[in-house]
């Protein structure tokens, strides 16, 4: 966990120990640097605003050394802030305050995926979409021949939509299938993903059903 507030870092750090977890705690973007080189964590959670190098730079340098899930947490309500997070590399946010138990829910939850993309990706299968043609065994994805760079979740997002190309999802069904949990309040964690996906694949890829959820188009 990279947190510089120290009262925060220890209620998290304890929470997770009694989870069962093995928790280490940096308190700025250097520590977390060092330390992630030398424990290769299955999981951070990152700090957004953080004395020296910011949330943003650490994430991005952790994701260029060895990708790993990112749960960001931040304290910005402003949507492109969320977006920037989720562009170089974190999985998924948290706002603060938040819950313990919202935080251990999403930590499991991302974990599960992980699990969930390795047995995926043992299934050599290319889906092909219009121009987007996905590739689940080696998680890459092509739009009219060129690679757009996904993160983790954008990917498991598109995978999802992709498996039924013009189906509607609704919010929190793909809240359940991708990220693990299915909360109302946390639905505006898939309308940032579908944007960011939107910025990367073209605006008309993902289709939005207004007052239901998503669907991937079929061209």
């Amino acid at each position: 966990m990279v947190e510089d507030d120290r009262t925060i870092a220890l209620a998290v750090r304890n929470r997770l120990a009694a989870e069962g977890f093995d928790v280490r705690v940096a308190g700025d973007g250097q520590d977390a640097l060092a330390q992630y080189a030398r424990a290769e964590p299955d999981l951070v959670i990152l700090d957004r605003l953080l004395p020296g190098l910011d949330g943003l730079e650490v994430c991005r340098r952790m994701q260029a050394a060895r990708p790993v899930p990112v749960l960001m947490l931040t304290a910005l309500g402003e949507e492109t802030d969320v977006l920037v997070g989720l562009g170089v590399g974190a999985d998924d946010y948290l706002a603060k305050p938040f819950s313990m138990r919202e935080l251990v829910a999403r930590i499991h939850a991302l974990l599960r995926r992980v699990e969930r993309a390795a047995q995926l990706a043992a299934e050599d299968t290319v889906i092909r979409v219009g121009e987007v043609e996905i590739d689940t065994a080696a998680r890459r994805v092509f739009v009219r021949g060129s690679e757009a760079q996904l993160t983790r979740t954008e990917f498991d997002l598109l995978r999802r939509l992709a498996e039924r190309p013009g189906q509607v999802f609704e919010r929190d069904r793909l809240l359940s299938d991708v990220w693990g949990f299915s909360e109302a309040a946390a639905t505006r964690t898939v309308d940032s993903h579908v944007r960011a996906l939107r910025r990367k694949l073209g605006p008309d890829v993902v289709r939005t059903v207004h007052g239901v959820g998503y669907a991937l188009v079929r061209r």
